[in-house]
């Protein structure tokens, strides 16, 4: 173990060491947001959205279809990721600390990790600068995207971004949309639980490149067809197979 002193236990994890973390099923986490040591996780089982699989509900639906918020792709990361470290009801303490956010925001600058931001014009003011409300980050490597974590300030705004994030990844050709740990939450959108040495066979069937990029893949949605919004054109890409 680091001595609290020792540099390395500081420094953001390398970039490359990362990586081969993720394509061998390991991630790291932390045990307090001031805590400077991390330690690496390897689940016993694994979660994971099948792409094909994904449940909406119909209130989440309609506020995709209404395009209630505006989203992006990697507008904010630095933002999104210390929106998901911070406190919340009902937990104790968040796993990412201030070594783990400088670790990922190395990681986002070398195109390895991705985040999605949810924005909303202030109700009190529509022509204020629009509020980030809600999204989610993680790590994209061959065909596989594994979400880290997700935060929302507004109803349905982290599945909602999720939902744009399981439609850019079929459209890019992805495979594999890993969640990491099964809870209540992602069960009702529809996430299985695998054990760890099945989940790293789909990682091996996921290898080799997208067929195209998730800015590429937003770019096809955003830019549209004549009379169809983006989020109308969201869900019905979603709609085909769910």
């Amino acid at each position: 173990m680091h001595s609290p002193f020792d540099p390395a236990a500081r420094a953001p994890i390398p970039v490359d060491t990362l990586l081969l973390a993720y394509r061998s099923g390991i991630f790291p986490m932390a045990d307090a947001r001031e805590d400077r040591e991390v330690f690496w996780v390897e689940p016993r089982d694994r979660a994971i959205i099948p792409l094909d699989g994904v449940r909406i509900s119909r209130s989440l639906r309609k506020a995709i279809r209404q395009d209630r918020f505006t989203v992006t792709l990697d507008r904010a990361f630095e933002r999104v990721i210390r929106a998901c470290a911070e406190p919340r009801p009902g937990h104790e303490e968040s796993w990412i600390s201030e070594r783990i956010v400088a670790s990922y925001l190395q990681l986002h600058s070398a195109g390895h990790a991705h985040s999605l931001e949810c924005w909303s014009a202030p109700h009190d003011d529509p022509e204020a600068a629009p509020d980030l409300v809600g999204g989610l980050y993680g790590v994209a490597f061959n065909r596989v995207f594994c979400g880290e974590s997700m935060f929302s300030r507004a109803d349905n705004a982290s599945k909602v971004a999720l939902a744009w994030l399981v439609a850019l990844m079929r459209q890019a050709g992805y495979a594999l949309l890993d969640c990491q740990f099964m809870t209540e939450h992602l069960a009702s959108l529809g996430a299985v639980e695998l054990p760890q040495p099945q989940y790293l066979g789909l990682v091996q069937q996921a290898a080799g490149p997208p067929r195209s990029s998730l800015h590429e893949a937003l770019a096809h949605f955003v830019q549209g067809e004549p009379g169809h919004s983006p989020g109308k054109l969201i869900a019905q890409s979603l709609t085909q197979t769910s």
